[in-house]
């Protein structure tokens, strides 16, 4: 699906630019809004997670299946009704008058997410050519980073002088402005055929085993690994697992093209890009503790510290893309991952501190980082496979990235938990205090070493892909 002018190809850009802001807007500022709406249903912090957590759990059990359909009947079908979804799903959550409700919609609003993040990096490779692939995927980096940046920020300032409804109720203009647009400006791509079918038996498949591993991940920790729950979850990720291979080995027309991971820069690429968000997640859900307890950081000041990486993210995205276009991918994602792994071993060596530079330049460090890997990893891995299958190559991309994150939060907080609570058995951090700062520094310490090790293994992944070279890629 190109467009038929230069000019065209930005106006692409443009809309999956404001989709994919939108999707990563909605995820970071809602996080400022739970003690809010916990307040406002007064239900449990245990009921009110499942408003962030139904959210990731329904995109990592739709992406691929919808990555998939965009193969099939088109990536402007797939994106312009992702578009409708999260709208009517903000709407709906905007309306909604018990927390159950809300969880329902959130799970709509996830499917509307699902749809537009599976379309995004295959409408840029449709409408840029290889030499700018890079250049235009930074820039989408760029867009994320700033839809992160700015959520927190956007909420409190909603919060302060509205309800929470409202920070739902501002997606509606602009998915209302996105869906016109995309439906002007968006050409079809080219269907892979109409006697393909789809796999109905590999996507239930592949949401048990997404579903299952993102509920014992998210859920381990609190109920026990070794829990009934946990330990039947884990059972159905890995039949779940088993049978979806089989089922994929053998059907005419699969899900997900397992042939697509015999291209070794694919792999690489893909694989790399799930131990960069467990590393970078690891941290991001531990630096506000830190901040706040140990740091001894206002809730301001904590929140302007983690703007720090995302920042640099914005930065250098574009910057790194375009150099990619050039340099290829292969020496930029392995400097990428073994800076954001100096950034990790860094943090291990941090005392407590109110100084503001020692946190700024580890923070900086881990954002330059990221930013260094991202938008050439992505260019290389949507590069390297046919354009029939850009859709299902993209839904995996996002997928490697969602899965990242849970599994960073995951590794976080379990490795954390263990070091803290075996320093002083039964504690939680609702009840620290300042003779709990050596045990948290300790704990702190310990998770930031395994974030560290992470990113090594993917500096390991991001050097064997194969030849770095634009050409070669």
């Amino acid at each position: 699906m190109k467009t038929d002018s230069a000019i065209g190809k930005w106006f692409v850009f443009g809309i999956v630019g404001v989709g994919i802001f939108m999707s990563t807007l909605d995820g970071s500022i809602v996080n400022i809004a739970l003690p809010s709406i916990l307040k406002s249903y007064g239900v449990s912090l245990s009921t009110i997670r499942w408003v962030p957590l139904v959210y990731l759990l329904t995109i990592s059990c739709l992406l691929l299946s919808f990555g998939r359909f965009s193969d099939m009947i088109g990536r402007r079908r797939v994106y312009t009704r992702g578009l409708f979804v999260f709208s009517l799903g903000s709407l709906l959550c905007g309306l909604a008058g018990s927390a159950g409700v809300l969880i329902t919609a959130r799970s709509l609003q996830g499917m509307g997410a699902a749809m537009i993040m599976s379309c995004t990096p295959a409408l840029i490779a449709d409408n840029f050519p290889p030499e700018e692939r890079g250049m235009a995927m930074g820039m989408i980096g760029a867009v994320v980073a700033s839809g992160l940046t700015v959520g927190p920020a956007l909420g409190g300032l909603i919060l302060e002088h509205f309800s929470w409804h409202w920070i739902f109720f501002i997606n509606l203009p602009v998915g209302l402005g996105a869906i016109i647009a995309a439906n002007r400006v968006l050409k079809e791509s080219q269907a892979s055929g109409p006697r393909e079918s789809f796999d109905w038996i590999g996507a239930l498949l592949l949401a048990l085993v997404f579903g299952s591993f993102t509920l014992a991940i998210s859920m381990g920790k609190e109920m026990g690994w070794t829990s009934v729950p946990i330990v039947g979850l884990i059972a159905a990720f890995a039949v779940g697992a088993v049978f979806f291979i089989f089922v994929e080995v053998k059907a005419p027309h699969p899900l997900v093209d397992l042939e697509l991971f015999r291209i070794r820069l694919f792999a690489c690429a893909l694989c790399a890009a799930v131990t960069l968000f467990i590393s970078l997640f690891c941290l991001i859900f531990l630096m506000p503790f830190y901040l706040k307890y140990p740091g001894g950081f206002s809730d301001a000041g904590a929140g302007g510290m983690l703007v720090v990486p995302f920042l640099f993210m914005l930065v250098g995205a574009p910057l790194f893309g375009a150099m990619s276009d050039r340099l290829g991918s292969r020496l930029l994602c392995t400097l990428g991952m073994l800076m954001l792994s100096a950034s990790f071993f860094s943090f291990m060596f941090m005392e407590p501190t109110t100084d503001i530079f020692p946190i700024f330049w580890r923070l900086a460090l881990a954002g330059f980082g990221t930013s260094l890997f991202t938008s050439p990893n992505n260019a290389a891995a949507i590069t390297a496979v046919p354009v029939n299958r850009r859709g299902i190559a993209s839904a995996l991309i996002a997928t490697a990235r969602n899965m990242g994150m849970v599994m960073g939060i995951a590794m976080a907080s379990t490795v954390f938990t263990a070091v803290y609570v075996s320093i002083y058995p039964g504690a939680t951090l609702d009840s620290y205090s300042a003779e709990h700062m050596e045990g948290f520094m300790a704990a702190f310490h310990q998770a930031m070493m395994c974030g560290g090790f992470a990113a090594l293994t993917g500096a390991v992944l991001a050097a064997l892909r194969g030849k770095g070279t634009v050409s070669e890629e």
